[in-house]
């Protein structure tokens, strides 16, 4: 018997646009679709920023890494 390790649950950001889409269904907030559905967008946004990140810096240390290496020899 393998045990599993996923979680199979819904995460902080699902369950914060569920209530949103909830609320406006029920007309209990009077927003705007971008700010109901904000928590996968800023999620998403905050994703790409960090992924950027790392890839410029994996960028930038190989980048000056080489020329480190080529002074030395």
């Amino acid at each position: 018997m393998a045990d599993s390790n996923s979680s199979g649950g819904i995460g902080f950001v699902g369950l914060l646009t569920l209530v949103f889409i909830t609320l406006k269904l029920i007309d209990k907030i009077d927003w705007s679709w971008w700010w109901v559905l904000s928590p996968i967008w800023i999620s998403g946004a905050f994703c790409l920023f960090v992924v950027s990140c790392v890839l410029i810096t994996a960028y930038l240390s190989g980048l000056f890494g080489t020329s480190k290496r080529r002074s030395r020899r």
